[in-house]
């Protein structure tokens, strides 16, 4: 349930996408709470889609925030928000989370593509994304960060994103910027003094028979293949703009 304590506020939304055996996809399960709700929007053939839509400010310090999506077998699902989430300080004290699971059965899809996260000055967020795919499921995951408003020192974020292949690891990464996080982080082997960094997750079983070759895509982002029926690309950019347009041109190459 969600609530407001005096520790920050704790909100949960969930959703399920089902076959609905007449060539469309069914949410028998579309739940938000507080800060966290969700629309159905117009879909496309069989896939359903849904809107992220924050109805307020956050996450603020010490906020708990989760969204639990779950793509049965047969059914598609894509997922978007209407903008950017912002992390900023807040009265509460502490570190605010933002927690992501996604759970896609064997011959489900899910295209999971909200808008960035911009951490703001003053802000604490740690924002945790887990990915369950089955053997012959799809999964096409951006996510993008950005660190700072325009003109604006960030907040401090950490971030750490995994990925299994039928109850296999195939990507399991951390990152942390901003102040108070280890040593290097803006240095030549992260960040580089970029302000923005991306990463497309894409997963289809396809690639088990037709591997993808590494290469670099530009001077910044990189196509590496995973270990498993997955591929990743990983990109840095001066402001979100030059990151989403990097972003855009691995999804029309792989994310189909």
């Amino acid at each position: 349930m969600d609530g407001v304590t005096a520790t920050g506020v704790r909100a949960t939304a969930r959703m399920v996408a089902r076959d609905d055996g007449r060539g469309g996809t069914s949410l028998p399960v579309l739940e938000g709470e507080g800060p966290l709700a969700l629309r159905r929007t117009r879909g496309s053939g069989a896939e359903a889609r849904v809107m992220v839509v924050g109805a307020m400010s956050g996450p603020l310090g010490g906020d708990r925030f989760a969204v639990e999506a779950t793509v049965e077998r047969g059914a598609r699902l894509r997922v978007g928000s209407a903008a950017a989430t912002i992390a900023l300080p807040g009265q509460a004290k502490g570190e605010a989370r933002y927690d992501v699971r996604l759970d896609v059965a064997d011959g489900g899809e899910l295209h999971w593509l909200p808008e960035q996260l911009i951490s703001a000055k003053g802000s604490e967020l740690y924002v945790t994304t887990r990915a369950d795919v089955g053997a012959g499921g799809r999964l096409v995951l951006r996510e993008e960060q950005v660190l700072g408003r325009a003109g604006e020192t960030p907040g401090r974020l950490g971030s750490r994103l995994t990925v299994r292949v039928a109850g296999s690891v195939v990507l399991d990464q951390e990152l942390a910027c901003g102040p108070g996080a280890p040593g290097g982080w803006d240095g030549p082997a992260v960040l580089a003094g970029h302000r923005a960094v991306g990463q497309l997750v894409v997963v289809r079983p396809e690639f088990a028979h037709e591997p993808v070759r590494a290469r670099m895509l530009g001077e910044y982002a990189a196509l590496t293949p995973l270990a498993g029926p997955a591929v990743l690309v990983s990109a840095v950019a001066a402001d979100a703009l030059r990151l989403r347009r990097v972003l855009d041109a691995a999804l029309g190459e792989w994310g189909g």
